[in-house]
Order: C-alpha cells, then structure tokens, then sequence
C-alpha cells in the first residue's frame, strides 16, 4: 500500500470514528448531570426507610405516617443494555396488604417509570384503600424564575382539539386537570405534560385509559408537587385479590429551553414505548378507504360490499394510487344496515354484502402489495344484538341506555372477545386490527362498584383491555393496533406502547386548519399519530401530513387531480420520516383562520430537516418571519423551496438568530422547505 493510499485509508478510518461518535452523540445527548436524575430519584425515594412517590390512604390513615414502617425488600434484575427492572416491596405484618412498586430505570434517557400493584396475602377483606395517587413527590428547585405548568387538551372533536395549554405556576398555586369523561385523552386534558422550572424540568406521562386527575402545586417557595392517579378509589380487597396502578414515567431534563425536554421526551416514547417492528418503530401506513359512500340509509360503510371493494381496490391500481393499506370501516356486520351503530355487538360478517367474507377483499389488497384495516368497536354492545342476547352476564347496563359495556374484567368475556376477534385476523387477513370507543365507560364503571369497591371495576376492565391486546400482539407478530375511540379519546402512556392513532379525531373531517392546529399540538408529547384527507391540492394535502394518513379520495369524479394526487403520494412518502424527528414550533398557536401557522421537524442524526408553512384563508399578511431550531451555529445548511424552485445557502447561527423570511403570496397556500447540512462546524 502505497503512502498516498495510506494516507487515504486514515482519512476514511478518520471519517468513519467521526461519524459513529456523531451518531452515538444524537443517541445519547444527556449531559452528565441529567444523566444522574434518574439514579437519584430512585435513590431518594425508592429505598428502605424512605418515603416512597406515591400516597393512598389505608383505613384512614394517610400512608404516609406509616409506609415506611412496613418490612421493605428490593430486587433488581436486568430487562436489556437500557433497562434495569427494582421491584420495591412494602408489606403490612399486620392486615398482608403487598404493595409492589414495579420500577423502570433507563440508563438511555434520565427517566424513572413505574406502576404499583396491590395485593391482599391474607384470607380475610384488607381495610379500605382509597385516594390512591400513582405519583406523589416534591421537586425541590434552586433557581431563581418563571415555574410553568405546560400541558394541552384532550379530544373532543374540535378544531382545538390538542390545543397546548401554559400555565403559569406562581407562589401558592395549585393546577388540577384531567379528562372531563372515562376515556384518558378525552376532552379536558392530554396525560402528557412538562413542569418547567429556571433551567430545568420534568416530564410526565400517565399510563390509564380511564378516569385520571393530577394536580401540581408550588409552595410559597421553589417546591413543586406532583399528585397524580385515578380520580376515584375506594375499596376492600378480597383474599388473594392484586390491582394495579396507572403507571407513571418521569423524564427529566435541563437546559434554557423547555423544548428540549419536549424533544427527549419524544425520542423516549419512540424508542421505548412505540410498536417496534425490526427494532425501529413501525412505520405507519398511507391508507385508503374501499367502499364508503352511497345514499340513504347508507351511512359509513354500511352499503359496502365484497365486489364494491374489490374494484375500488383495483380502480386504485388503475390510476397509479396504490395506498400501502385498504381500509373498511364501521358497517361490515350484521344489524348495521339503518345505522353502524346499531350493529356493535354482532360483529358476525354480513353475508349479504360480503357472501365470502372479508377475505376476497384483504387477498386482493395483498396480492397489490397493500395491508389491510378492519374496524371494530368490541367493547360497545347495542341492544338486541348476539352478545346482548347471548351473554347478558358479561355486560354492564344502564337504565333507558340501548348500549351495554362488554366488561373486559370479567376473564370469562375476555377471553371470548381474545379468540374471537384473533380468530377473525387470521381468517380474514387482517394486518391492522382498529378498535374503536364511541361511548364514555365512567358511568358504566362506577355504577357496577359496591359502596366498598369503588374504582374496581375500571380497574379490572382496563387491566383486561391491556392483557386483550396484550394477546393479540402475541398471537399475530406484525399485527399493528390502530386506536381511535372517537378519534383520539385514549391516548396514555399504556395505549401508545401497543398502538398507534390513525385517526386522531372525529373534528369535522378533512378540514385543513383545524388538522394543522392538531398536528402543532399533539406533536409536543407524541411522534406517531395519523388523520384524514380527502382533497390531494397541496394546501389541504399538507394541512393532514403527520407520520400516517388516511385519504378518501372520490377519484371517479372528472374534477378529480390525478396528477397532483400522485405528486401528493409521493410527497408524503419522502416527509414521513421527518415526522419521527425533534419537533420545533416556529408560530405562536392559533386556531383563527386569519392566522399563519409553521412547523419544523429536525433530524440531527442525518443533519437535515424541513419546514412546513401555512398562510391561512383570512392572513391578510403575505409574509412571516421565523427563528429555525436545532440547528449547529456554525454549520452551513443548503435550503431548498420546493415550491419555488430556489436553493439558498445559510448559516446555522443566521437561521437561529435572525431567522427566515418565508413568503406566501396567495391565500390559503403552503410552503415546504427542506434542508440540509453542507458543511459541518
């Protein structure tokens, strides 16, 4: 080897140690001491002898005064490289309550999580345990500042939907807040949020899809406290009887910034609690519907039908615009005919639609190379229907109520409802199983609880709810969960880990301002999530972009687009894996139609990114000036204006300070920027 080849080989070897040292600085952006965060707190709170974050109150008495009382035992095991599991035990010598505080510690990101379970060893009823608070601890602050509660609003089909909320936590003040119905990101609060304090923060996330209501107060200094847990609980447990807790993830961070936390915390959920598929979180599909539409009675997919889907399928093909799934929603199943939801308990094939099944539809969906989506709603029975008739004792009722809940706490039901639904995924071909929630279980919970079993029966049904899917995900490796309830009503800690939104809400659809107001709010706590389209003009096709999409397209129309909606197709092809990147507001939240509003997703591993801008119907302003994020002051990035066709050149240190002029002369319009490093720091 020659000294000229020599010389090149160190440079390559050079180049390679660079770069993987980039790469493993991305992975593992923590400075040293955010990295001990984690380590401290379990420290600090999970040790014998120390007062434990969490509360409840045990035959009166505030826990507490006592807890740390209990015989306490610890036991550590290893889950992988990034997660130790401690199993914190505190048992009662006297009444054999168990509590078993089962903790996660990650050595990737400075973040704690754990869940409790209760158990009754002996063979007589425990007293009543009540108010249990899943999280109860103080963070002790230093510095001198603002101290802000920064969290957003739950689902409730509104163009606001997700809206993110700031709150200012000033000396004395107490913020409490959570979904205003049974169903965890319903309408009043998302179970995400960041306490911001001078040069420091925690994020926190809450895993129950139900009832939950936290609380952050400040003392009249520095401290702030966190209490968070399900809104109601007050029971006796029953010999040998074990509950659990919502689970809770605290991550901490610091910096100036409060979005770097936001950032790490989505990096977190994507590594550790995103379906994974390879090792990577699972790409989300670009869908389809095959077979909406029709007149009245038609409603949904209540007059879809076996040959309808099949040449919609191929109609699709024939145009160029193959989705990467089909999708037949509501209204497949006997008893749908005058209304879908009318049929919700039968969930037996309409043959009269469907003579040979489902599965003549999923073949030809795969023989195009597509997956397949299938709608269910298992946990809502409507009167008159099989399971109504066939099994009353598995129900919950309400009076003068024509739905009924299918009681997944009952081990009998679910375990009927498991090999059922799992039997339907691999005789029909299934790839992505969707369930829906279209009725608040609060009222069904409560008032199948005993005056000494308050909380019991949400309890039981949501631990069936997770072991339900749990299951499938088992039986079906591959099997993706699309979780809707309304579009977006369950989103939590524990839902997220199995499932992904394709269909974040039932706000009127399509309509491109409130979708754009959805994707800036929800992308502050969660990467992964989908809606609708049904217009491929760039304006409203951008307005639905996130990391999934679902378009309903009437291509039979002669004003259809084709050639836009294939541009459009491609478009969100090559952005979808931006949106698994650092999210960066650039405009001030607004859900006025006057307003503009712009978005930046960062990818620091691949030094690069992109810009997505809206000037809304009613701006009268054509410009908008932006400050860019995450960039390296003294790199240099390459912009491109897809729009325009004009490549610019800019310092890292410009865009961050002075910022970017973007233009939009019409109205409504859009523009998208991408970028890319050229030449390092």
């Amino acid at each position: 080897m020659g000294p000229k080849k020599t010389n090149l080989f160190f440079c390559f070897l050079f180049f390679i140690i660079f770069i993987q040292a980039q790469a493993q600085k991305i992975e593992n952006p923590l400075p040293s001491d955010e990295s001990k965060k984690a380590g401290q707190f379990m420290g600090e709170h999970f040790s014998k002898a120390k007062l434990p974050p969490f509360s409840f109150i045990y035959d009166g008495k505030a826990s507490a005064s006592f807890l740390t009382r209990w015989t306490f035992a610890e036991e550590k095991k290893k889950i992988d490289d990034n997660r130790t599991l401690q199993i914190s035990t505190y048992t009662d010598p006297k009444t054999g309550l168990i509590i078993r505080a089962l903790c996660t510690i990650y050595n990737d990101f400075p973040a704690v999580e754990w869940v409790l379970k209760f158990k009754n060893s002996s063979r007589a009823k425990t007293p009543i345990i009540e108010n249990i608070q899943a999280v109860e601890t103080d963070f002790r602050y230093s510095g001198a500042g603002n101290f802000i509660l920064h969290r957003a609003l739950g689902s409730n089909a509104e163009r606001v939907d997700f809206a993110p909320i700031d709150e200012p936590l000033n000396p004395g003040g107490e913020i409490t807040f959570g979904p205003q119905e049974g169903r965890s990101s319903g309408n009043g609060a998302l179970p995400f949020f960041n306490i911001e304090a001078p040069g420091e923060g925690v994020m926190v996330g809450m895993g129950w899809s139900g009832k939950w209501k936290s609380t952050v107060r400040r003392d009249a200094g520095t401290t702030i406290r966190l209490s968070a847990g399900m809104e109601k609980t007050h029971f006796a447990l029953r010999p040998g009887e074990e509950v659990r807790s919502p689970s809770v993830v605290l991550l901490f961070w610091s910096g100036s910034d409060r979005l770097r936390g936001h950032n790490l915390f989505r990096r977190y959920i994507l590594k550790h609690h995103t379906p994974q598929k390879n090792g990577r979180p699972m790409t989300l599909p670009l869908a389809s519907g095959l077979g909406f539409g029709g007149p009245r009675p038609c409603n949904e997919y209540s007059c879809a039908t076996e040959t309808y889907a099949i040449a919609m399928a191929y109609r699709l093909e024939q145009f160029g615009i193959v989705p990467e799934a089909g999708w037949i929603d509501a209204g497949w199943y006997e008893g749908s005919e005058t209304g879908w939801w009318q049929g919700v308990g039968n969930w037996v094939i309409n043959k009269k639609n469907f003579p040979n099944g489902i599965r003549p539809v999923s073949d030809v969906a795969k023989k195009m190379g597509m997956g397949f989506v299938l709608w269910f709603e298992p946990e809502r029975v409507y009167k008159g229907t099989r399971l109504d008739r066939e099994h009353p004792e598995w129900l919950v009722k309400l009076p003068q109520n024509s739905n009924s809940l299918l009681d997944l706490g009952n081990p009998e039901a679910r375990r009927w409802l498991t090999d059922y639904i799992s039997g339907m995924i691999e005789r029909e071909g299934i790839t992505v199983y969707r369930q829906d929630f279209n009725f608040d279980p609060q009222d069904y919970w409560r008032a199948a609880d005993a005056p000494d079993r308050q909380g019991i029966t949400e309890i039981k049904h949501i631990e069936g709810l997770y072991e339900f899917w749990d299951e499938l995900l088992k039986r079906h490796p591959g099997l993706l969960i699309d979780n809707c309830a309304s579009g977006g009503r369950r989103l939590d800690l524990e839902t997220i880990s199995r499932s992904a939104p394709l269909w974040r809400t039932d706000y009127q659809y399509y309509e491109p301002n409130g979708y754009q107001c959805h994707t800036y709010g929800l992308n502050f706590y969660l990467p992964c999530s989908g809606t609708g389209n049904s217009n491929p003009e760039t304006y409203f096709w951008r307005s639905s972009l996130s990391s999934a999409l679902v378009f309903g397209w009437e291509i039979n129309q002669p004003s259809f687009q084709l050639p836009q909606a294939i541009k459009s197709m491609e478009e969100f092809k090559k952005l979808r894996p931006y949106f698994y990147g650092d999210y960066y507001p650039l405009t001030a939240y607004s859900a006025s139609d006057e307003a503009w509003m712009a978005y930046q997703f960062d990818r620091p591993e691949f030094q690069d990114g992109m810009i997505l801008a809206f000037r809304r119907n009613l701006s009268n302003a054509s410009t908008c000036q932006v400050k860019l994020h995450g960039l390296i002051p003294g790199a240099v990035y390459a912009l491109n204006f897809e729009d325009y066709g004009i490549k610019i050149s800019e310092t890292g240190k410009n865009l961050l300070e002075n910022g970017l002029e973007i233009k939009i002369p019409a109205t409504p319009g859009s523009l998208l920027i991408t970028y890319k490093q050229i030449l390092k720091d």
